[in-house]
């Protein structure tokens, strides 16, 4: 039997759709924990003190753009905005509200318990555990309260934008347009995080932590939310199946 019609038989009509459906749940997962090694190493620099030069160097630069052009300050502030708590718990709560009017609830619990798992595990465990001090208001375009490491803008944004971004490209069938709100999702997370060294109210390091827990964080939550929906329709095959 040839090689090709062997695989159709063992995966189906569709082999390449097939094994795509098993590649990618692999190549996420392998993300998940390069996205955490980050994460990781990042916190230990920054313990050890290493990146503190560079992240004064960036600090400095960004009240000196601040100094020469103050509308960049303007932008940079409403750009914070966008992941602010307030923005970003109207987005998960419209989110959850309409996925339980569509009946799809086991997505509305798993996006409100990603959303509130996260904002648990970064304000009251990591920020209290690492207590690294925000730079000096000195720096700062205003004052801003609570613990600088790692960004609770950047990583609350990445969950809340890359969740919300996933779901919404899962419900588009051209590759072009998934690809395009994915990319608008990263990039949104993207600005947020800029807008927070330039203002500076972080660390540059404190953001990069935060983008590469937040995706993380939101990429291991698809994941479990993928397997839960695929294993609730296998049970409902499986009851059609006893049933007829």
């Amino acid at each position: 039997m040839p090689l090709r019609r062997a695989l159709a038989v063992r995966l189906g009509s569709r082999p390449f759709a097939a094994l795509r459906t098993l590649v990618l749940p692999l190549v996420a997962g392998l993300g998940v924990v390069l996205l955490l090694l980050a994460f990781s190493l990042l916190a230990s620099e920054v313990l050890e003190g290493d990146t503190h030069s560079l992240d004064m160097q960036l600090l400095e630069a960004a009240e000196r753009i601040r100094s020469a052009h103050p509308r960049f300050g303007v932008v940079m502030r409403d750009l914070s905005g966008l992941g602010s708590a307030v923005v970003l718990s109207f987005l998960v709560v419209a989110t959850v509200i309409y996925l339980a009017l569509l009946s799809a609830r086991t997505s509305a619990v798993l996006v409100a318990a990603s959303t509130a798992a996260g904002a648990v595990l970064i304000h009251l465990l990591l920020k209290p555990a690492f207590g690294r001090l925000r730079p000096d208001l000195a720096f700062a375009d205003h004052a801003a309260w609570g613990m600088s490491f790692p960004s609770g803008h950047a990583s609350m944004s990445a969950i809340v934008f890359l969740t919300l971004g996933a779901l919404l490209a899962n419900t588009r069938s051209r590759r072009v347009e998934r690809v395009f709100i994915l990319a608008m999702a990263a990039v949104a997370t993207f600005l947020v995080g800029v807008s927070r060294v330039a203002l500076g109210v972080h660390w540059a390091t404190d953001v990069l932590a935060g983008w590469a827990l937040g995706a993380a964080w939101a990429t291991g939550w698809l994941l479990m939310a993928h397997w839960v929906l695929r294993a609730k329709r296998t049970d409902s095959r499986d009851s059609g199946d006893r049933a007829g």
